[in-house]
C-alpha cells in the first residue's frame, strides 16, 4: 500500500510534515497507553511530534498486508501491519502499527501495540510528559 510505504518513510526520516497528508481529518490513534483514542488530524500530528523526539533508535522490522475490522465503526478495511523497534528511557520495546485506510488510501485509524508491560508504563510517562509541554493536554 502507497500511504503505507510513504508512512513509513516520514517516521523513519522524522518527517512530521509529511505525515500530515497522509491521515485522513478525523483520524484516530488509539494508544497502548490510553483508553480512548486521540482524535482529529491536529491532536495525532501533535502526538507523533511527540513520539518522534521519544523514541529512540526506532526502525521498522517488517510488514503484513490485508483487512480488518476498525475500532470505530466495525467496518473492514484496508491495512497494514508494521513491525517496529525502539528505545524508550533505556528500555527495548517490541511493538507493531496497525493501520486502516479509508477508500482514498488515506490513514483513518491508527492502534498501536507495544511489549513488554515496563516499556509500555516509560513510553506512557515520557508521552504524557512531552504532550503537556507541548501544550495539548493539561499539565498535572
Amino acid at each position: 500500500m502507497e500511504a503505507a510505504e510513504r508512512f513509513r518513510a516520514a517516521v523513519e526520516k522524522g518527517e512530521l510534515a509529511a505525515l500530515e497528508a497522509l491521515f485522513t481529518e478525523d483520524v484516530r490513534f488509539y494508544s497502548p497507553v490510553k483508553f480512548t483514542p486521540f482524535e482529529g488530524r491536529p491532536m495525532v500530528l501533535g502526538l507523533f511530534g511527540v513520539l518522534l523526539r521519544t523514541f529512540e533508535d526506532f526502525r521498522y522490522t517488517g510488514h503484513f498486508e490485508g483487512a480488518s475490522e476498525t475500532s470505530a465503526d466495525g467496518e473492514e478495511a484496508p491495512s497494514e501491519i508494521l513491525l517496529f523497534r525502539a528505545t524508550v528511557d533505556g528500555k527495548e520495546i517490541h511493538g507493531i502499527d496497525l493501520l486502516h485506510f479509508d477508500e482514498s488510501g488515506r490513514i483513518k485509524e491508527f492502534t498501536v501495540m507495544v511489549r513488554p508491560q515496563s516499556a509500555v508504563q516509560a513510553l506512557g510517562q515520557a508521552v504524557l510528559t512531552g504532550l503537556q509541554a507541548d501544550g495539548l493536554v493539561p499539565g498535572q
